[in-house]
């Protein structure tokens, strides 16, 4: 690939996010993750374990859905990842550097395109929530600061993947991986139940978990309640996976382009 100006280059990144939103229109199933499966824990977990866990399940859905949007915006965010090894291992890659694109097109065409799919989580997940029964007690314009918020989430987390994407070989091992990584992290937070009666190594790592935190952020806009101090931790928490995670993710990739 040859080096050229920031203005192409954000043109054909823009392009290469273009490419993934039509791998999208063409292979709906690819949305399966962001659909049924945030669709799949909201009804699990509301109808099985609402009524024991907070009395009722309307009150529980209230307490659930800010945490499931948190959980499944996570796990969207391992698409990217395995997208891009899926070009590595199809010789996609070979391809890019025989065009005359900026080197780091592909990355920056896969990380926006992601976009799409957290949009779509969030969209499945608040129209079913409040055909549940969940109902937003504060306002639109908290709505949207929380939407937004979530996306960033999403955008935050997502280089840990692009850096494993691109360290594995395979994309079935990225997207394992990632599960193993993703899975601990989901359940070792508030997102199901209250921190309170858990181990005490637990409930420590509970409260600071980035989960955790932003599940209560979340909560505090759509439910009401304290806002400040989960959402400053949670934003610590996305400055330090970019801090950390895009320096190594870029370098990774930059061994395979």
């Amino acid at each position: 690939m040859t080096t050229i100006s920031m203005d192409r280059g954000v043109r054909h990144g823009l392009a290469l996010a273009w490419r993934g939103i039509l791998k999208i229109r063409k292979n709906p199933e690819q949305l399966a993750d962001v659909t049924i499966a945030p669709i799949v824990f909201l009804v699990m977990f509301t109808y099985l374990f609402g009524g024991a866990l907070a009395g009722n399940t309307d009150a529980y859905l209230q307490m659930l859905v800010p945490g499931v949007l948190v959980m499944n915006i996570l796990q969207a965010s391992m698409t990217a990842g395995v997208q891009l090894n899926t070009d590595v291992s199809k010789g996609v890659f070979d391809r890019f550097r025989a065009m005359p694109i900026a080197r780091s097109a592909p990355l920056v065409g896969a990380v926006l395109a992601d976009i799409v799919r957290y949009v779509v989580c969030v969209l499945v997940l608040l129209v079913v929530a409040t055909v549940m029964g969940f109902r937003v007690q504060t306002g639109p314009v908290e709505l949207l600061i929380a939407v937004g918020l979530a996306l960033l989430f999403g955008l935050c987390f997502c280089w840990a993947s692009v850096f494993v994407g691109m360290l594995l070989k395979t994309p079935g091992a990225v997207q394992g991986m990632m599960f193993v990584l993703i899975m601990p992290l989901t359940f070792g937070s508030n997102v199901f139940v209250g921190t309170s009666t858990m181990p005490g190594w637990l409930k420590a790592w509970a409260d600071i978990s980035p989960v955790s935190l932003m599940a209560d952020a979340l909560r505090g806009l759509l439910n009401g309640g304290p806002i400040a101090g989960p959402l400053t931790g949670s934003l610590i928490w996305m400055v330090g996976a970019v801090a950390v995670f895009f320096p190594l993710a870029t370098w990774a990739y930059r061994k395979q382009v």
